[in-house]
């Protein structure tokens, strides 16, 4: 790997040559841009507002631009003579625990390389320290035309150093939280505890870039004259106000599914997620008193079954005993209307004898 810049390590009076190599490289997909007229490349060119003609790169020099809009011309010969003692040195001030460097100052990160042969021995007694320590180092150190914060960490057998943010360039989180008092219950904790162990740990390396693959795929379909499809936009849910317990829920349900940890039901449809919940020993003994009085309970609704089967059959017998009594009754009024009706003929018979007869 190429080096970017070349000094030396300062330790105490210990002085490591090294050289600064990048630790990571960018993967993007780059574009020009392009007339759509006919396609040419847009380009951009560097013209004084003076005499607006284009200038090259070595007519270029680095100006700093006052207040009320002077410009004042800074040389290289003028930053050179600065009394800047990590010029090129990357100079160690502290050792400390590495949690108490905070990731918001994380930056860009390098490896540090040893510079010869001599650089050998310091280079990995500086590497055995840190190891042995569980510290990192705090350093100082000049690049690109600026003093710079740095941290050194051992990365396998090669000691590493991120760029830090200096501590007054990290901007304090103010008005970014949420307004107000938000309350999140413990059914909504232990759901989202379960998520996260759902979804447990993952291995780095198998992490990708969907987007970039995407955009190389496209590429080439169009070098090729193919049709690009538009791909099917997924409804994010985002800015909705949505149910979180469903949405944890769902979530678990997911995480399980992609994880192949899901049961089928009997229909299919995945079982309903609720947090787990302790089970006191209290807890059982009223289980079991619950299952033993519902035992109780279907005892005595048989003895009370086995009691009213007699009551019933009683109940039958009285019965047809009414309808016995009742068909005599029913007996004895048609008799007395019959004889009461006969009776009655016959005195009118008779009255209209005896009409007859004084006639």
């Amino acid at each position: 790997m190429r080096s970017i810049w070349n000094g030396a390590i300062s330790f105490g009076l210990v002085s490591i040559p090294i050289k600064l190599v990048n630790a990571t490289e960018n993967h993007s997909i780059h574009f020009r841009q392009i007339h759509l007229a006919d396609g040419g490349r847009i380009r951009y060119r560097k013209v004084c507002e003076l005499d607006e003609e284009e200038v090259q790169g070595g007519e270029i020099g680095k100006a700093y631009e006052d207040a009320d809009g002077t410009m004042i011309p800074i040389t290289d010969e003028d930053l050179a003579q600065l009394p800047l003692p990590t010029a090129k040195t990357i100079e160690i001030v502290a050792f400390v625990p590495a949690d108490q460097i905070d990731p918001l100052q994380m930056d860009a990160a390098y490896y540090l390389s040893a510079n010869g042969v001599p650089a050998a021995k310091p280079y990995t007694l500086l590497r055995e320290a840190l190891k042995r320590s569980n510290k990192v180092a705090v350093a100082k150190y000049a690049l690109r035309g600026r003093e710079r914060l740095g941290m050194l960490r051992v990365v396998d057998d090669v000691i590493a150093m991120h760029g830090l943010l200096w501590p007054d360039e990290i901007r304090a989180p103010e008005g970014v939280a949420p307004d107000g008092d938000v309350t999140v219950r413990d059914a909504e904790l232990d759901l989202a505890d379960a998520l996260m162990d759902t979804l447990g740990e993952v291995d780095m390396d198998s992490l990708h870039d969907d987007y970039r693959e995407a955009v190389e795929e496209l590429i080439a379909a169009k070098a090729s004259g193919e049709t690009v499809r538009p791909a099917e936009s997924g409804d994010t849910g985002g800015g909705k106000v949505i149910d979180l317990i469903a949405a944890l829920e769902n979530s678990v349900q997911a995480a399980k599914k992609s994880r192949g940890e899901a049961r089928d039901e009997g229909d299919g449809e995945m079982a309903d997620v609720h947090p787990i919940k302790k089970t006191s020993g209290k807890s059982s003994a009223s289980g079991k008193s619950s299952a033993q009085t519902t035992k109780k309970s279907s005892a005595a609704a048989k003895k009370s079954t086995s009691k009213s089967t007699p009551k019933s059959t009683g109940a039958k017998k009285s019965t047809s005993t009414t309808k016995k009594a009742t068909a005599k009754k029913t007996t004895k009024t048609a008799a007395k209307k019959q004889t009461s009706s006969s009776g009655g003929t016959g005195a009118k018979k008779t009255a209209s004898s005896r009409k007859r007869a004084s006639a």
